[in-house]
């Protein structure tokens, strides 16, 4: 199977990139998003995913895998939705801020502009691979 790539938000006062490597790994929980909860759904173990500070800081600042495909949220008080577990794997040596995204002629489609509420969302692979090459400056 072909890697899928993804992009999911936190705001860093909530779960930081920070936080998530020093825990190692997490249950990526607490989504309640219909479109978002399809895409969690569609997630695989061994996909790439974005890690993107909301709210305060609006920038990529991390890279992280999934390790265990969609499972039931168990902090969902209804049925239906689900979590996926996520393991950092790399800090971007600088992180790629919302307006250079849309600044960028590669990135300024990407789902995160085009659906900024949307807390989990796909990442086209020129997408993924021109914010590790922006990342790494």
């Amino acid at each position: 199977m072909t890697t899928q790539y993804w992009l999911v938000k936190s705001e860093p006062d909530t779960y930081s990139w920070d936080q998530f490597v020093r825990d190692g790994r997490t249950d990526w929980t607490g989504v309640r998003n219909n479109a978002a909860r399809l895409h969690l759904k569609a997630m695989r173990p061994g996909d790439e995913v974005l890690y993107y500070h909301s709210n305060e800081g609006k920038a990529v600042v991390g890279v992280a895998r999934v390790t265990k495909a969609a499972f039931p949220d168990t902090t969902a008080d209804e049925t239906g939705w689900v979590a996926v577990e996520l393991t950092p794997v790399a800090p971007l040596a600088k992180p790629i801020g919302l307006a250079q995204i849309k600044a960028d002629a590669v990135l300024q489609k990407m789902e995160l502009v085009r659906q900024s509420r949307l807390s989990v969302s796909p990442v086209r692979p020129a997408e993924f691979k021109r914010v590790l090459r922006l990342g790494k400056a």
